[in-house]
């Protein structure tokens, strides 16, 4: 159709239809695609043996979990699909060479490296020792936990970190963060990533079926909180995604490599509360010596 107000050779076509609607709506269009194909994706899951049990069937094991075949899927189709989806019909190919230059924007100092992939492990370690009651019921890592430690990251990295971080990272943050600004932008996405892994409480991968309310509160509000963390990481290596990617996936791969062996005294609940006093004593340096920039530019900081 004619824009309004615009005649002869300053007229232009605007798309309507769907096609339309992402254009004008497109963190809107996101978060509905991310969020209806990955749940869609999980019901299976959810339903059967290895959730709710509704259905008389168990996803397989592999790697000692069964979240590759039952979680992973639904995972690629949310965010990064919903990423592509919205950014190709929105902005065309000049968008997905934007959107795709800030996942393969690798080359970034390298203290930022060192920074995520010793000061995560670092920090977090430091979090549990009083969960632990002390050094004296903390164990060194065993020497498989050492050789599997890389493996296993680079695996978080194309699996969750891939799965995800597209979407929330590349996609959503980048689109929020002109609009309202570094703090107030992120405090729009924290929720909504911690809200998109709900339904997973009601499967293996949350705990089921010993989960009460305080586990998914907890999470957002982790989620929230490192959200803060990772926004300042991407902001100040110049929106590299894989750094994000890094942080994200490295917080992953310490509990689930390194952390139960080395605090065998401490439960899953105590994990949980780890990481949100670590999210939140990281966040709250952040948002002080940053005034609340987190790293971006004040020109655009909307604050």
């Amino acid at each position: 159709m004619v824009v309004p107000g615009q005649v002869g050779s300053e007229a232009r076509l605007e798309p309507t239809g769907l096609r339309g609607l992402i254009g004008r709506r497109r963190l809107t269009s996101f978060f509905v695609l991310a969020y209806g194909m990955s749940w869609l994706a999980w019901t299976p899951y959810i339903l059967s043996g290895n959730g709710l049990g509704v259905l008389p069937f168990r996803f397989p094991v592999l790697l000692g979990t069964s979240q590759v075949f039952g979680v992973l899927p639904g995972a690629y189709l949310g965010p990064i699909l919903a990423a592509y989806i919205v950014t190709r019909v929105a902005e065309g190919p000049a968008g997905i060479r934007r959107w795709a230059g800030r996942l393969l924007k690798w080359r970034v100092n390298w203290r930022w490296y060192a920074g995520v992939l010793l000061g995560t492990p670092l920090a977090l370690t430091a979090a549990s020792i009083p969960f632990a009651g002390g050094w004296a019921n903390v164990h060194l890592p065993a020497a498989a936990v050492l050789i599997a430690y890389v493996p296993a990251l680079v695996f978080q990295m194309i699996t969750t970190g891939l799965a995800e971080e597209p979407g929330w990272r590349d996609f959503a943050l980048p689109h929020l963060q002109p609009r309202f600004g570094a703090l107030r932008g992120t405090l729009v996405l924290g929720p909504l990533w911690g809200a998109w892994h709900l339904p997973l409480f009601l499967s293996e991968w949350g705990g089921w079926p010993d989960v009460d309310w305080v586990r998914p509160v907890e999470f957002i509000a982790t989620a929230v909180l490192f959200s803060l963390v990772m926004t300042w990481v991407f902001n100040r290596t110049g929106e590299s995604l894989p750094l994000a990617m890094l942080l994200h996936t490295s917080v992953n791969n310490y509990f689930s490599v390194a952390w139960s062996g080395m605090f065998p005294t401490v439960d899953a609940h105590g994990a949980a509360h780890i990481q949100l006093i670590t999210a939140a004593v990281v966040a709250a340096v952040l948002l002080i010596a940053t005034r609340g920039r987190l790293g971006y530019p004040s020109i655009h900081s909307g604050q």
